[in-house]
């Protein structure tokens, strides 16, 4: 082969070369499907695998920068999606504001903007009542009791709010606790008002009602007590004179029957007055009855209340408080 004929050869080979060069580099450029990659990221999500999701659309918006808004704004509403448990505010904001920066003509340029209003009222909320929290956690911080109780408060306000069915009954006991502070905070008691007929114990303070708890009585109810055994509670005006706090029946006060007139009449009647007549709670392993104990009369003599209600009236009311017993 001659000289002219080897180089032509040569050229041939030279040019063949650069062609095929240039084609891997176009194919290598072309090889990546924006839209096959969407595809897949959008499946990720689908099946709530946010991180692969995410990770495809890094790809894209790297092998393909011309679909970069549409990456950064499905990116951005991956970040706030409800059902991502790790999502980020932060970052669904830093994705749509850069969309903005940077792709100025975007038709996703005005639901970027709605985005970004909306998590950033949604992130002055939760600034708003992580605020309020810090302010009722240090209210509550005044009186352990009263603060115990606020927070019974809240938790069933927050189920209010998530239990729908349950909104009728959670408020009912919101009432209850909200008399509970309220019995607290003008407290203590100097009056005790028990009702026979109509099963109900109330205490007063400075003339003013502070709780009202429904009531079981002696087993034979009507009338006052005469003589022990009997089984009837007394009527008349005593005081609260001792306490008890391991008692059989969780914790009692104890009333100074027999007065005066009791005696009298017991005495005409040539019998024993009794004593031994207390409010007090549910009898030892029977507390699981609950507020259902107050249906029968139950008790020898004795006012009964459940035992979360013989603790509240126990801190309420002190030695020496005038106890009422009417008709």
């Amino acid at each position: 082969m001659g000289k002219k004929e080897r180089r032509a050869g040569e050229f041939v080979y030279f040019l063949l070369v650069c062609i095929i060069t240039t084609a891997i580099q176009i194919c290598g450029c072309s090889h990546f499907n924006a839209e096959t990659a969407f595809k897949e990221a959008n499946d990720f999500f689908s099946l709530g695998n946010y991180n692969a999701s995410l990770s495809k659309y890094e790809e894209i918006i790297e092998k393909g920068p011309k679909a970069g808004d549409r990456v950064l704004f499905e990116m951005g509403i991956i970040y706030a999606y409800p059902g991502n448990e790790q999502k980020n505010y932060q970052k669904s904001l830093e994705c749509f504001q850069k969309l903005i920066k940077d792709y100025p003509g975007s038709g996703y340029r005005k639901d970027s903007e709605m985005m970004i209003f909306n998590i950033n009222n949604v992130l002055l909320k939760d600034r708003m009542i992580a605020t309020q929290q810090k302010k009722i956690e240090k209210l509550q911080q005044k009186d352990r009791t009263i603060a115990a109780q606020q927070r019974q408060i809240e938790s069933l306000e927050q189920e209010v709010e998530s239990k729908g069915g349950e909104i009728i009954t959670l408020q009912k006991r919101i009432e209850v606790l909200e008399q509970n502070v309220f019995a607290f905070q003008r407290g203590p008691a100097d009056k005790i008002l028990i009702e026979k007929k109509e099963r109900r114990l109330t205490l007063f303070s400075r003339g003013e009602a502070l709780k009202t708890y429904k009531i079981a009585l002696g087993e034979n109810p009507n009338g006052p007590k005469e003589r022990q055994g009997d089984n009837k509670t007394p009527e008349g005006t005593y005081i609260i004179d001792s306490r008890n706090k391991d008692s059989r029946y969780h914790r009692s006060l104890h009333i100074s029957y027999p007065n005066e007139k009791d005696k009298q009449r017991a005495k005409q009647l040539g019998v024993s007055p009794g004593g031994s007549i207390m409010i007090h709670g549910i009898k030892e392993g029977f507390s699981w009855l609950g507020d259902s104990h107050k249906d029968p009369d139950w008790t020898k003599g004795c006012i009964a209340v459940t035992d979360e209600e013989i603790e509240e009236i126990e801190k309420l009311v002190p030695n020496g408080t005038i106890v009422e017993i009417r008709p």
